[in-house]
């Protein structure tokens, strides 16, 4: 059996709707451009809004594999402001300009110097532009124009596979299916007929046959259709009704298995095409589709009418859509070192126009944030340069967003993230990571370990991953104190002598030089400050310099300001109190009337023995002075108590001993005394002796024969003690 394929000129066209557009016969016609450069084709209308030109041209159209001997007629330009006295340049540039296509700069006429094949090339961009001929100045701004090749039936169908081996099962009925076999045209399917493919069957007659009908079939779908949407139809006719009718469409194979799918519509028998996966003109220009369409209800009685199915094939074009410029990256990422002077080339994006016209693309960054002034760009060439000066100690990162549209169409716009590194320069010298309180005890031995101490430095570990340290001497060597460097960051301060003396001095200064490995390397200088304290024999600090001591125990200025004033507070508190207890004391309420509890306080000498107003001496004298009862000042009494009758004649004659036992017994049997124990003195000295009484007690209310006369012979320094005794004896007398 041998099977060709010939391109028909009127095939029968299987029932196919599509949602994009559907392409039968292409027509062609002559455009013009106007002012408002809206472009005319017959059978459709593409309005494309461009700037006001004053160009006209009639023809955009060239025919592919042209042989004659002259230079195929493309087309004319004209402008306006040619006025036909040859003072108009007319300039061709853009794809074959000067090589393929040629044109007269007086008159504009453009002509085509060599064979084209639309095979290879289906188009061409091109740029005009009409000069002034004496200055050289463009009369008109740059237009854009394409040249389209138009098809000629130059290719012949072509199978996509082959040979073919299939078995067919002996007995088979007529009718079965065999085989479907595909054919290609690489002609324009777009324009006339010339992709249009019939089958026929050469040799392998009268067994086998095949279906002249059976072609496939065109499905425009642009490069911009969004994945998962419908991008079209198809729909086989059944003559049936009913259940009978339904069926359901499946894609059995083909190079576009992947990115389309296809379902069915219960209610309108049609077969959705979707797409599944995004399309690219630029690297796929078109797909194919093997679409099988089969009734889901099928009776068995009528199961040697079927097999109730069909097949075809659908070649999906992809439509060229003019997108935005594409990056050469997802992402950038560049370095530059700070301190680096301003306008210092920091790295280059470049993105180029995916279509097929590879227009001009121009760069911008978007300054949506304070960081995007920190660069500019060219807007040419897409070179990154510094604005300012960069510190990376205070921002080692920055963050821009770099955009770039096309020159034809700047509404075309895409954009990068771009990240700018600041690398670090040896600009900070190392400097010690704190201050340090040094002490040393008074005690101390040579080559003991007294503070380590460490240093930082804010450039990166690679300009300052290595610190040395040393003192700063001078020509003499310190005879208190050295330094060892630990070679890790670090270094140790350590006594040189035996014994410290705060009396002797109690500060020492240390010089510290610090130095790092960067390139060139910076040093700094640090003075330490040591203090000599008294400390106990395991090294805990007993006493020193205020502000070492209280350094070495923790304390801060705010901490000892936080004590005192604690301290205030506690005394003013204690003050307050005990004021508030003296101010609440009540008085003591003497009785004039007891006078074993009342002590009174002399701070005079008094008139003496004569002196008998301030206190009333015969309550010690005899005890009947104080015979009625006295109450406690500090106890009111519930209960008044029996009164006590002595006679003075049992006081005369009863003994002290007898007295006491009397008045405890009285204080036992008292109820107005309190519940304690109560001491009571007596002065009661008992009855008179025999021989009187030698005390002076009397000699205020008894008379006395003694003479002071001589007293006046005692000399002057008596005279007033004469006189007062003169007067006693006076007044006796009178």
């Amino acid at each position: 059996m041998r099977i060709t394929s010939t391109s028909c000129i009127c095939p029968v066209l299987f029932c196919l709707c599509f949602v994009q557009r559907c392409y039968g016969a292409a027509h062609h016609g002559s455009i013009k451009v106007t002012r408002n450069q809206t472009k005319h084709i017959e059978g459709e209308t593409e309005v494309h809004h461009r700037p006001k030109r004053g160009w006209v041209w009639n023809q955009f159209f060239v025919l592919e594999e042209h042989m004659g001997p002259d230079p195929q007629y493309v087309g004319k330009l004209h402008s306006n402001s040619d006025k036909g006295d040859g003072s108009v340049k007319y300039i061709l540039t853009g794809e074959g300009a000067g090589t393929i296509f040629i044109i007269d700069d007086t008159t504009g006429d453009i002509h085509s110097t060599k064979s084209l094949d639309r095979e290879q090339k289906t188009h061409y961009v091109l740029h005009a532009q009409a000069i002034d001929r004496r200055t050289n100045k463009p009369l008109e701004p740059e237009s854009e124009f394409i040249i389209k090749v138009q098809d000629i039936n130059d290719n012949a169908p072509k199978f996509t596979d082959g040979p073919y081996i299939v078995t067919v099962p002996e007995m088979s009925e007529m009718g079965t299916s065999v085989l479907q076999v595909t054919a290609t045209d690489a002609d324009d399917p777009t324009y006339g007929n010339s992709a249009r493919v019939v089958y026929s069957i050469l040799q392998g007659q009268p067994y086998f046959s095949v279906d002249p009908k059976t072609e496939h079939y065109q499905l425009y779908v642009p490069e911009s259709a969004q994945v998962g949407s419908a991008v079209g139809k198809i729909k086989a006719n059944d003559a049936d009704t009913g259940s009978n009718a339904d069926m359901k469409y499946t894609i059995i194979n083909g190079d576009g298995a992947g990115v389309f799918s296809i379902s069915t519509d219960k209610e309108t028998r049609e077969g959705i095409l979707s797409l599944k996966k995004p399309l690219n003109y630029e690297k796929k220009k078109s797909y194919t589709l093997n679409i099988e369409g089969a009734n889901t209800h099928l009776d068995f009685r009528f199961s040697h009418l079927g097999p109730f199915k069909d097949a075809t094939m659908l070649k999906i074009i992809v439509g060229d859509v003019d997108e935005p410029p594409l990056f050469t990256m997802p992402s950038y990422v560049m370095d530059v070192y700070e301190n680096a002077k301003i306008g210092t080339a920091v790295g280059t994006v470049t993105a180029q126009d995916p279509d097929a016209a590879n227009s001009l693309v121009r760069y911008f960054i978007d300054h949506n944030t304070e960081e995007d002034r920190y660069f500019t760009i060219d807007a040419n060439t897409g070179t990154i340069k510094t604005a300012k000066i960069f510190d990376r100690e205070e921002t080692p990162w920055y963050n821009i967003t770099v955009a770039a549209s096309e020159i034809d169409n700047p509404g075309l716009v895409s954009h990068v993230p771009v990240g700018v590194r600041i690398l670090d320069v040896n600009d900070n010298p190392p400097e010690l990571a704190r201050e340090y309180d040094i002490v040393v005890c008074e005690n101390a031995k040579p080559g003991q370990v007294i503070q380590t101490i460490t240093a930082t430095d804010k450039d990166n570990s690679a300009n300052g991953a290595r610190f040395h340290f040393s003192l700063d001497e001078g020509p003499s060597l310190n005879p208190n104190f050295t330094l060892r460097d630990n070679e890790d960051n670090t270094a140790s301060i350590l006594t040189r002598r035996r014994k410290y003396s705060r009396t002797t001095q109690d500060i020492y200064y240390l010089l510290v030089l610090i130095s790092d490995g960067g390139v060139p390397p910076l040093s700094s200088s640090s003075t330490l400050t040591i203090r000599v304290c008294a400390c106990e024999r395991d090294g805990r600090v007993r006493t020193c310099h205020a502000e070492a001591f209280l350094s070495s125990a923790g304390l801060s200025t705010g901490a000892l300001i936080a004590i005192l004033l604690c301290v205030v507070i506690l005394l003013a508190i204690v003050v307050l109190f005990i004021t508030l207890r003296r101010s609440k004391k009540e008085p003591l309420i003497i009785s004039e009337e007891d006078v074993r509890e009342n002590v009174v306080t002399y701070d005079d000498e008094g008139g003496g023995e004569e002196d008998t107003e301030a206190f009333d001496i015969t309550a010690l004298r005899n005890p009947s002075a104080a015979e009625e009862l006295k109450y406690r000042r500090d106890v009111r009494p519930e209960v008044k108590p029996a009164p006590r009758h002595h006679h003075s004649s049992s006081l005369d004659s009863v003994d002290v001993q007898e007295f006491i036992k009397q008045r405890l017994a009285e204080a036992d049997l008292d109820p107005s005394v309190p519940p304690y124990d109560s001491l009571q003195t007596y002065a009661y000295e008992g009855h008179r002796s025999e021989a009187g009484s030698i005390s002076s007690l009397d000699s205020v209310t008894t008379h006395s024969d003694q003479d002071y006369n001589y007293l006046g012979d005692w000399g002057p320094e008596f005279k007033k003690l004469a006189e007062l005794y003169g007067e006693i004896e006076s007044e006796r007398t009178t």
